[in-house]
């Protein structure tokens, strides 16, 4: 997002209606869009976004694609954040990723949920914060296959700015 474009001018409308908070952070990616992700929850402690499992996210072995596993976490990260800031969108400016680590458990095959969440401590203090300041926010993704089996993890290092 750039700075003509905030967070509380894509959320503006949606206040903590959880379902309208989804729809809009599904929206909101147009490369996720194109690469067949889909986000299917937005609650107040997660999210959750799928790989449906195509042919077109796959690598040369037939797995998910480990590019196409790293975007489903990280649009889940950010729709974590979206979640869990629901009542304080109007207040954020921009929420960027400024690192990430990734561990591959196992071949990812078939339909992937990324299940996302963000830090609980440090989403209190952007919760309570007042006026213009500059938060750093930590989240973790787990990725599993249609037998709930752990296929991935990934970590994220976000940077917050209220206004």
């Amino acid at each position: 997002m750039s700075s003509e474009i905030s967070f509380a001018s894509v959320f503006a409308d949606a206040g903590t209606d959880y379902e309208k908070l989804r729809e809009i952070s599904d929206d909101l990616v147009p490369f996720g869009k194109h690469a067949g992700i889909e986000i299917t929850e937005v609650g107040p402690d997660r999210a959750v976004a799928e790989i449906p499992g195509e042919p077109h996210q796959a690598n040369h072995l037939g797995t998910v694609h480990a590019g196409a596993l790293f975007l489903a976490a990280d649009i889940a990260g950010a729709a974590a954040f979206v979640g869990a800031a629901a009542p304080v969108l109007s207040k954020v400016d921009i929420l960027v990723l400024r690192n990430a680590g990734a561990s591959f458990r196992k071949p990812a095959t078939g339909r992937i949920r990324a299940i996302a969440t963000v830090d609980e401590r440090e989403m209190r203090r952007i919760l309570a914060a007042d006026g213009t300041r500059r938060f750093d926010l930590d989240g973790k993704a787990q990725l599993f296959d249609a037998n709930d089996v752990l296929v991935a993890k990934f970590t994220f290092e976000y940077v917050c700015t209220m206004v």
